[in-house]
């Protein structure tokens, strides 16, 4: 005799009542399902470049299960991993790691949560400028800590003064988030702007800064700044990378952490109760990526360059699409509050959710709320494309709204 428990019985906890749901993934979701029933929907929503991984990577990924890896992994990553990460970290930011301060995870966004929850107690506050990746603010609401946001403009091209970080420190204040080049903005902070970030915080030396630069080798402007490279702030900085987007890896799910010792060890501890080590072919796939040249992978960005170029052009014949030119990652983050009060076609624009529900319905485009990054006068549109289906997706966006 089966039996069927009532969903009305199923009580959820608070938090994940609380927990919103990925606003890319949500988005992605409803383009798939608008799919399905037939309609043509350009996604330019998901952060995914659409290149393949490259074969190199792949092949050793082969050789790797041809050799048998299949048992699990350190917690913290193969040691041949790490040694790859620490190369890598001196290499091309001039961080000098030891083994026991990296630590690899299943993706950067795990590597972004067990820091998250390793140092937050409740109330403690994180400072996010404003726009910032999707799942800063929930992943700290998951540790209990509070989002603190910082608005930024795209007449500053989206970045945090030193003077908007010292208004933004209080008491509660534990922590600073942020990405560089950013996600969604593709903005980059110079090493003169960190440093004018750091100077300020050399008053608060309680405060960790945790410096996302997942999006770093895909850069337009060269030099790219990491916070840990100031002595001063060394002990003090998380720098959280991975292979998802500068490898074309993101279903690999290989994300990892350079960080002071105490914070390094502690997101071991908690890796080792929820997911344990990393799979083991990507792992190893990573060794390879890691240890080669730059270089092998600057065909990727040389084309995301290119569009960078294709999508602002076309998007500059659009009445009321207002762009800053990114300096990295492969996003525009156009402000679109031109519309805001209009009615197009019978729909009533009133925010940015509303403009892209109008662009994903009207104009079988997928893109992304700004609402989601914190900033709800912008949407983000990836450009990690074709050419084709750029031009064709603007094309579309500039006669829904004509």
């Amino acid at each position: 005799m089966s039996t069927q428990v009532s969903e009305m019985s199923i009580q959820l906890s608070d938090k994940i009542n609380k927990l919103k749901a990925s606003a890319t993934l949500a988005m992605a979701a409803k383009a798939r399902e608008l799919r399905a029933e037939g309609k043509d929907i350009i996604g330019l929503s998901l952060g995914e470049p659409d290149f393949n991984t490259p074969d190199f990577i792949k092949d050793a990924a082969i050789k790797a299960v041809n050799d048998n890896y299949n048992s699990y992994t350190p917690v913290d990553g193969y040691v041949e991993l790490k040694d790859a990460i620490i190369t890598k970290f001196k290499r091309d930011n001039n961080l000098n790691y030891d083994r026991s301060q990296i630590v690899v995870s299943t993706g950067a966004k795990q590597s972004l949560y067990n820091v998250a929850q390793v140092y937050l107690n409740p109330g403690d506050e994180v400072i996010l400028p404003c726009p910032y990746w999707v799942s800063y603010s929930d992943i700290i609401k998951l540790a209990e800590g509070v989002p603190v946001e910082v608005k930024t403009s795209i007449e500053n091209d989206f970045k945090m003064t030193a003077d908007q970080l010292e208004k933004a420190i209080t008491p509660k204040t534990k922590m600073i988030w942020y990405s560089s080049p950013c996600n969604p903005s593709g903005s980059i902070y110079s090493k003169d702007e960190l440093r004018a970030l750091a100077d300020v915080l050399q008053k608060y030396p309680d405060i960790i800064v945790v410096s996302d630069e997942i999006y770093e080798h895909i850069n337009y402007v060269g030099d790219h700044a990491s916070m840990a490279q100031f002595e001063d702030m060394y002990e003090r900085t998380v720098t959280v990378n991975g292979v998802a987007k500068a490898f074309a890896m993101t279903g690999w799910r290989i994300g990892y952490i350079g960080a002071p010792n105490a914070i390094a060890r502690a997101c071991n501890k908690m890796q080792g109760q929820v997911t344990s080590g990393a799979n083991c072919i990507a792992q190893r796939a990573v060794i390879t990526a890691l240890e080669a040249p730059v270089s092998k992978i600057q065909y990727m960005v040389d084309e995301f360059k290119n569009r960078r170029k294709l999508i602002l052009d076309l998007l500059a014949d659009i009445p009321g699409f207002e762009c800053n030119e990114p300096e990295g990652a492969f996003y525009v983050f156009p402000d679109i509050s031109y519309y805001f009060g209009k009615t197009i076609n019978g729909n009533t624009i009133e925010n940015a959710s509303d403009f892209s529900m109008f662009l994903l319905e009207q104009a079988n485009v997928a893109t992304v709320t700004g609402d989601a990054f914190g900033n709800g006068n912008c949407i983000r549109i990836s450009y990690a494309a074709s050419t084709e289906q750029i031009k064709e997706a603007v094309n579309r966006i500039k006669k829904a709204v004509s």
